[in-house]
C-alpha cells in the first residue's frame, strides 16, 4: 500500500468507514511508515482538541444574511442553454413516463418483445458448435465447487464453471521459517477455528521466550498478532493475541498503543479487562495514564472503572 493511499484510508479507519479488507494492509503500512503514522497521531490530536471546544449556533442574522447572499447568487446564474434544456425537458418525460404506469408497462414490453426476438435471431444464425466436453486448464485435484453454469438457448449446449483445489499438509516444529509463515496465514483465514489455533499458537511461542522479532516490514510473528489484537471479529482471537503480546508492552510503543487502543474501544469486557491488567507494569507511561483516567469514569463495566482508578492510585503514590 502506497503513502497516498494509506492517508486516506487513516482517515476512514478513524472514523470506522474503512472496510476489513484494506484494514490488514493499512495496519502493515503503518508499521513500516513513520510519516502515515504520524499523521494517523495528528488526526487523534486534532479530533481530541475539537471536542474540548463548545459547539456554537449560528445567529438568527447570520442565517438571514446566508439566505439573502443565496439568492442573490442563484439569480444570477446564466440561463441554460439547449443542450441542457434538452437534458431537463428528457428528465422531465421520463419522469412523466414514470408517473404514468399503462404506458411505461407498454414501453416495457414492447423493449422486452423486441430484445427477444433479437436474441433468439441471433442464436439461429449462430455456427453449430460441435457437441462434446472441454475442460480449461484440467487438473488432477477434486472438484471444490460450482461457481456458475450457463446454457446455450435453443441447444443442449452447457457451459459449467468450477473451482478444484488441491490439498497439502505439511508437519513440523513451530520452530521452522514454514510453519511459521502458514501459521501467520491462519490469522486472516476465514474460518474462525484456524483462526483461533493459528494465534493461540504464535502466542504460546511468545510466551515460551521463542523469538518474536518486530521485523521492520510488519509481517512478523508480532505483528499478525498486532492485527489479530486490533481487527479480528472472534473476542476469544483477541484475547489470546493480548496474551503473545504481553512481553512486549514495556519495550514496543506499537504494542502499547494497540493495548491502549483495545482498552479504549474493544467492545468486549473481557478483552478490556485483560488489557488493564497488561498496563499494569507501565502505568506511569503519561499515555497509559491518560487512557485509565478515561477508563475510571467511562467504561461501561464497573469492574473496569474500579481496576483502572486503582492503577491511577498506584501510579500516583509511585510518582
Amino acid at each position: 500500500m502506497k503513502c497516498e493511499m494509506a492517508r486516506d484510508n487513516v482517515i476512514l479507519a478513524y472514523y470506522g468507514e474503512l472496510p476489513d479488507e484494506y484494514a490488514g494492509a493499512l495496519e502493515q503500512h503503518l508499521m513500516i511508515c513513520e510519516e502515515c503514522h504520524q499523521e494517523l497521531e495528528l488526526l487523534r490530536g486534532m479530533e481530541a482538541k475539537m471536542a474540548t471546544l463548545p459547539v456554537a449556533e449560528p445567529t438568527p442574522n447570520l442565517l438571514a444574511q446566508s439566505r439573502m447572499r443565496l439568492d442573490d447568487a442563484l439569480d444570477a446564474i446564466p440561463p441554460h442553454g439547449l443542450l441542457t434544456r434538452l437534458r431537463t425537458n428528457f428528465f422531465l418525460w421520463m419522469g412523466h413516463v414514470r408517473s404514468a404506469p399503462a404506458l411505461a408497462t407498454l414501453l416495457l414490453g414492447v423493449g422486452f418483445i423486441g430484445g427477444n426476438f433479437l436474441n433468439r435471431y441471433q442464436v439461429a444464425h449462430l455456427p453449430v458448435a460441435p457437441v462434446g466436453v472441454t475442460h480449461t486448464n484440467p487438473t488432477a485435484s477434486v472438484v471444490a465447487n460450482v461457481t456458475g453454469i450457463e446454457r446455450t438457448p435453443d441447444s443442449d449446449l452447457v457451459q459449467v464453471h468450477y473451482n478444484r483445489v488441491t490439498p497439502e499438509t505439511i508437519e513440523g516444529s513451530l520452530d521452522s521459517r514454514e510453519i511459521r509463515e502458514l501459521l501467520m496465514k491462519g490469522t486472516t483465514a476465514s474460518a474462525e477455528g484456524v483462526r483461533a489455533n493459528s494465534v493461540q499458537l504464535l502466542a504460546s511461542e511468545c510466551k515460551a521466550g521463542h523469538e518474536c522479532p518486530a521485523r521492520e516490514d510488519g509481517k512478523g510473528v508480532r505483528g499478525a498478532l498486532l492485527v489479530s489484537l486490533r481487527y479480528d471479529k472472534d473476542a476469544g482471537v483477541r484475547l489470546k493475541a493480548l496474551e503473545g503480546l504481553e512481553k512486549f508492552i514495556g519495550q514496543d510503543q506499537r504494542v502499547r498503543d494497540a493495548v491502549l487502543e483495545s482498552l479504549a474501544h474493544d467492545p468486549d469486557a473481557q478483552v478490556r479487562m485483560a488489557a488493564v491488567s497488561l498496563l499494569t507494569p507501565v502505568h506511569t507511561d503519561s499515555s497509559v495514564r491518560q487512557v485509565l483516567r478515561t477508563a475510571s469514569t467511562q467504561d461501561d463495566n464497573p469492574y473496569i472503572r474500579t481496576v483502572s482508578f486503582n492503577a491511577l492510585q498506584g501510579s500516583d503514590s509511585i510518582q
